[in-house]
């Protein structure tokens, strides 16, 4: 996990840089300070089971099934090359150099191609879902979305469907506090997202974000009720969004959010937490841990 963790955290800051330098073209969205509910979340499923990526994942393309190996030729999940080209929008790229980012996907690796539209992801894993029902099939689909997503009428529509053919599909909804420039409060008169999991009668949970250990619990939580064919469930995974909406909105970011909310919310760094975990477990040395820098420069 730690190294999938740093691995993710690399690939970020790599494109942070590159963006900067001009190397890329489009919007960059970061997942930076948000890598323990990808890694967390795609820990403990089958290689068999689907994902659904939104703009805000691109590591997830590359962590699927990364528990496998990341050079086993069987293993169910795009490598890293595959991704780093859709970044670059290269000819050999998943999109063919027709777009680039996250707007990818690929049925033999059981990933959804990606959408830009809000809440999107869940109608299509549904379907998914069904389908594979329909054929015989017990895969889990995992789907994500911000909070802001939560305010769309698909979001429910989607959900409730899901509900009432209680298909294994797990929404994971990202509530970094912000959807782009608007603050949850402003959406939504309850802080748990979650909660909204009472209206369609099935389990709403909520992990904390920035602790990989307790993504993977409460995920794993709904991947078997799921596998079991009780149907659906809401995960919410309270984060914290470490630079704007896209790197478009870096400098508006810094004006609209109030500068003692982004200390507080990038202090509890998921990479941070996980050593402090692994080390107060005996598992991961002092000397081991100065050796990870903060960004992620040990990863392999």
């Amino acid at each position: 996990m730690l190294n999938q963790l740093y691995l993710a955290r690399y690939f970020d800051v790599r494109l942070i840089k590159e963006k900067k330098r001009g190397r890329l073209r489009g919007t960059l969205y970061s997942s930076h300070n948000q890598e323990a509910v990808l890694v967390g979340s795609l820990y403990g499923l089958e290689p068999t089971d689907w994902i659904s990526p939104i703009h805000r994942d691109m590591p997830a393309f590359f962590l699927k099934d990364a528990k496998n190996g990341w050079r086993n030729p069987e293993r169910i999940g795009m490598s890293i090359e595959e991704v780093c080209s859709q970044v670059w929008c290269k000819v050999t790229s998943p999109g063919r150099a027709r777009d680039n980012w996250s707007h990818i996907g690929s049925k033999a690796k059981r990933i959804i191609h990606s959408t830009s539209m809000l809440a999107g992801t869940i109608p299509v894993a549904a379907g998914v879902a069904y389908a594979n029902r329909l054929d015989g099939g017990n895969d889990v689909v995992l789907t994500y979305n911000g909070e802001g997503s939560t305010a769309q009428g698909v979001f429910h529509e989607a959900i409730n469907f899901a509900a009432v053919h209680k298909l294994p599909v797990v929404t994971i909804v990202e509530n970094n506090q912000w959807a782009y420039g608007t603050p949850l409060e402003l959406s939504s008169p309850n802080k748990d997202v979650a909660d909204r999991a009472k209206g369609y009668s099935i389990p709403g949970l909520v992990a904390d974000g920035q602790d990989v250990l307790d993504v993977y619990d409460k995920v794993m939580q709904a991947v078997q009720h799921a596998r079991a064919g009780n149907g659906p469930s809401i995960v919410e995974c309270k984060t914290f969004r470490a630079y704007g909406h896209g790197d478009h909105d870096d400098d508006r970011a810094a004006k609209y959010r109030p500068a003692d909310e982004v200390e507080r919310g990038r202090s509890r760094d998921p990479l941070a937490v996980y050593k402090t975990w692994l080390q107060a477990q005996g598992l991961l040395s002092k000397d081991e841990a100065d050796r990870h820098s903060p960004e992620g420069r040990s990863a392999s």
